[in-house]
């Protein structure tokens, strides 16, 4: 490289930091401090990618006609943006710094997509199909905080998908199944009846879908099923559990949610093989998996 031609590098190199310089002196008279050095830090790394990568401005238009089509996707039954978290394993990071191991405490993993407020209560030991077609499962198991003490009248809220791979928000026809909240006994115990968990793509109709597509990434979950479980004096837990055995283990899941530790036991149960608690499935196979929670304090 000639002098001359290092100049000008050297040239266009301060002219791009000092753009750099000024957006982040842009904040300083933020008054969050928080929230300052959210700002400027972002500015720098948004700044250090485009420069990285010379982003051209053809590529910074496709951006925003990307990130305008996530927008227009998303409603109150739909969060692309929370899809693109995922997909970019965001989501999961996020939960990985904001979710630190503490002793056995059961691991997190991604919210997801398809949560809904107000899911309907069920008793302990009801079921929480609500007339979504799949195989009947069993799940138990036990609420306690890292010493071992029962948590009663933990929240504990799931939801999953159906047999089809879709969960009751991607039908338009206004249902609620496949999700509901329940209530720890005085002991900590809880059961109902699920579905077995079927793995099923991401919804891939929109921008999500489109940037895998072109990047040949598989939109496949895992098989699993969702638990939010919250109780006074315990950190808040997201996680799902995964069906150990589920060819999808080994292909990879495409929001990287799966954690071993969160891998359970679905054990397939022979037709007329008497249910936990005498209900009657019919002439059809049913699971059962066992769960046992445990929540970390909300102070560590």
């Amino acid at each position: 490289m000639h002098t001359s031609d290092t100049e000008t590098l050297d040239e266009q190199m301060a002219i791009e930091q000092r753009l750099v310089d000024s957006v982040v002196a842009s904040f300083d008279s933020t008054t969050d401090p928080r929230l300052k050095e959210l700002m400027q830090s972002l500015a720098r790394h948004l700044h250090a990618f485009i420069r990285e990568v010379r982003l051209s401005e053809g590529e910074w238009s496709n951006a925003i006609a990307f990130l305008t089509a996530v927008g227009n996707v998303t409603d109150d039954r739909r969060q692309e943006f929370i899809l693109l978290s995922d997909v970019l394993g965001v989501s999961m990071q996020t939960i990985a710094v904001g979710n630190p191991a503490y002793k056995d405490a059961t691991e997190s993993t991604v919210f997801g997509p398809f949560f809904v407020e107000d899911a309907p209560e069920v008793a302990v030991g009801g079921d929480i199909a609500g007339g979504a077609t799949g195989q009947p499962c069993w799940i138990e198991g036990t609420v306690t905080d890292t010493m071992g003490n029962p948590v009663p009248g933990a929240r504990i809220e799931v939801w999953q998908a159906d047999e089809g791979g879709f969960y009751d928000v991607q039908y338009s026809d206004g249902r609620i199944a496949g999700r509901a909240h329940l209530f720890a006994d005085a002991h900590g115990r809880y059961r109902f009846w699920g579905m077995t968990p079927v793995p099923y793509p991401i919804p891939s109709d929109g921008p999500v879908g489109k940037m895998l597509a072109a990047t040949n990434r598989s939109p496949m979950r895992v098989a699993h099923l969702h638990f939010m479980v919250t109780a006074d004096g315990q950190r808040t837990l997201v996680t799902h559990i995964f069906v150990a055995g589920d060819p999808q283990l080994e292909r990879g899941d495409s929001v990287f949610g799966v954690k071993d530790s969160l891998i359970k036991d679905f054990v397939e149960q022979p037709p007329g093989t008497p249910t936990p608690d005498g209900s009657d499935v019919g002439d059809r196979t049913w699971s059962r998996c066992k769960f046992d929670i445990v929540l970390a304090p909300e102070q560590i």
